[in-house]
């Protein structure tokens, strides 16, 4: 069995790999580039991507949807033949705005999570743009479909099965996290190919459909691949790359980090997240960080009792400071011991893979 292609309609990833989006300012056009070049999808996060314009703080919508187009233009002229990618988080205030200027910018994917994405194919209408929600359990993509089939008569292009192994947000509560061990992902991958049998006969249209989480090498591709998977979502393996837009500080905490360093912890958005163990995720331990200035990002979002703000966390992360910011994770980012190029990373990956399918 050789390693399939990822077909999303018109579009071919010869390599069924979709790099995961991460934010804030972790995957921007640099490393989405990289790895659609080498065959893969590339994906950019559009979590206040815009941390490094001028007027961020005052003017925040604005910048964030400025700095999103220029990274995906960017993005475009270094991979001009690649399949280019963004993540948004359905609980974004300008969640929105943020699609619609993707959409202008002819991005190839939107990818998003963090809630279900109820009204996406009217942001898409009239564009080649694909839609791609990520669920976590073959209910939850039984559910969408369902929605988008009677509102808009219209299915998902491709359904990201996120799995309890992943970094940053999670799409379990605490308790489900505890005892992961009895979620098996190949499982629900089977649950949601199943669940959405009759939206693939009723529209006579393919829903690859993707696994995510915890997905470290290439046994882990063929295993998910052999499952029925049409591809993995991968996003701690691809940090410690050199194309890796976060400082080189944010690559090193991933390679020097130990299995007990990896921690769940509470979010402000309201679901649990996995990170790195650091001074900043021991402090909130301590009780709620006072907010200095609230960018009202996330629409769940109260000030007065959210324990931190969780845009300035995880600016703080990738610019550096790893001491003091959130440090987003996948559960085998202790696993890291090097930092490599994207290339030698597809590489790798796709030699391990082709070996245990053969």
């Amino acid at each position: 069995m050789r390693l399939p292609s990822l077909n999303i309609g018109e579009l071919i990833a010869k390599i069924p790999i979709i790099q995961g989006g991460m934010g804030i300012g972790v995957s921007r056009s640099s490393l989405a580039a990289a790895v659609a070049n080498e065959g893969g999808i590339g994906v950019i996060s559009g979590a206040q991507i815009g941390f490094e314009e001028e007027d961020f703080r005052t003017n925040n919508k604005e910048a964030n949807i400025r700095a999103l187009k220029r990274e995906i233009k960017r993005a475009r002229e270094l991979s001009p033949n690649g399949i280019i990618g963004v993540n948004f988080l359905v609980a974004m205030e300008n969640y929105k705005e943020m699609v619609m200027a993707a959409v202008e910018e002819k991005i190839n994917l939107i990818i998003s999570g963090a809630g279900l994405p109820k009204n996406l194919p009217e942001m898409i209408k009239g564009s080649k743009t694909k839609i791609a929600p990520i669920v976590s359990s073959g209910k939850a993509a039984a559910l969408i479909s369902k929605l988008w089939d009677r509102k808009y008569n219209y299915i998902p292009d491709l359904v990201i099965v996120e799995g309890p192994k992943a970094g940053g947000h999670l799409g379990y509560s605490m308790e489900e996290l505890d005892a992961s061990e009895n979620i098996d992902l190949v499982k629900v991958v089977k649950d949601v190919i199943d669940s959405l049998k009759s939206f693939k006969e009723k529209y006579k249209k393919d829903i690859p459909v993707i696994a995510a989480g915890g997905i470290f090498d290439g046994t882990d591709i063929a295993k998910y691949i052999k499952a029925g998977a049409a591809g993995v979502q991968m996003g701690t393996r691809f940090v410690a790359t050199h194309e890796c837009d976060a400082d080189i500080e944010y690559k090193k905490a991933y390679v020097n980090s130990k299995k007990e360093d990896i921690k769940l912890i509470k979010s402000p958005v309201g679901l649990p997240g996995r990170a790195i163990n650091n001074k900043f995720v021991e402090k909130t331990k301590l009780g709620n960080i006072p907010i200095k200035k609230c960018y009202r990002c996330i629409v769940t979002c109260n000030p007065k009792t959210t324990p931190y703000c969780i845009t300035e966390a995880l600016i703080d992360a990738v610019k550096g400071d790893v001491d003091n910011g959130l440090i987003f994770s996948g559960s085998n980012a202790y696993k890291l011991d090097e930092i490599i190029s994207v290339k030698e990373l597809m590489s790798k990956l796709l030699s391990e893979a082709q070996l245990a399918l053969e």
